[in-house]
């Protein structure tokens, strides 16, 4: 079933979402056999899925868990991805990117695979798109709940032993690869994490993503000591470098 994003069926069903109405949308469903897995066409003719309507931006709607869980139990599938939008995200990676950690785990306990592809510019699991969008606690929730970490989301978590462990193996991480990772450990507050890599080669002059130096993302996540550290090592915001 596709439904057009204005309908009458689709702003009721978004609105029951939406607005927590757990009662509403198993009456919707219930009178609307195969709505749970219907798409909704938007404007663009791109296709989503009832659990991306209960996860996109800003996310954190009322008593999603319960929503989520209505959905799933009535056939939605977790795993299915969007259609023709900026890439093929799942419900998961909506929730990651609106740091909805009570939509992350309502998702996982219902079938969703935590491992997925789809992220928006890496095409990665739904870790990606938390840590792109610096959505930490998002973050935390998927590595508690088992998630692997490349090493630029390993950094960016501060995660030690995983960041040793790619150094440890061959070949090492690329110096382009490792100047990613000390950038997003900047914006994640990891101090000991963007010293190591600083000695791994990484560069703190790099201009990144948002046009962003190391020492914009530090100032940006908050520590006062990363913040020095990097001004220590000559490390400058980007509007100075560019000047």
């Amino acid at each position: 079933m596709e439904i057009p994003n204005k309908s009458p069926l689709a702003e009721a069903v978004r609105t029951a979402i939406r607005g927590g109405d757990a009662a509403g949308l198993r009456e919707l469903l219930t009178a609307n056999p195969g709505l749970a897995t219907a798409r909704v066409v938007g404007p663009r003719a791109e296709t989503r899925t009832l659990l991306h309507v209960a996860t996109d931006w800003p996310g954190h709607f009322p008593r999603v868990a319960e929503t989520i869980g209505v959905l799933i139990a009535f056939g939605s599938d977790p795993n299915v991805a969007m259609t023709g939008g900026n890439a093929p995200e799942r419900p998961l990676h909506w929730a990651a990117s609106s740091n909805d950690v009570a939509a992350i785990d309502a998702l996982l306990d219902g079938g969703a695979d935590i491992e997925g592809p789809g992220a928006i510019f890496t095409n990665g699991t739904a870790m990606s798109d938390a840590v792109i969008f610096a959505q930490w606690d998002a973050a935390r929730r998927l590595l508690a709940r088992g998630a692997k970490t490349t090493l630029t989301q390993a950094a960016g978590l501060g995660l030690m032993d995983r960041m040793r462990a790619f150094f440890a193996a061959e070949p090492g991480p690329e110096r382009e690869m490792v100047t990613a990772g000390l950038w997003h450990a900047c914006r994640g507050g990891q101090l000991e994490t963007v010293q190591y890599l600083a000695a791994q080669g990484g560069d703190v002059h790099w201009v990144g993503w948002d046009n962003l130096s190391p020492l914009d993302c530090a100032v940006r996540g908050g520590n006062p000591e990363l913040v020095a550290w990097l001004i220590g090592q000559g490390a400058r915001h980007a509007r100075v470098t560019a000047g």
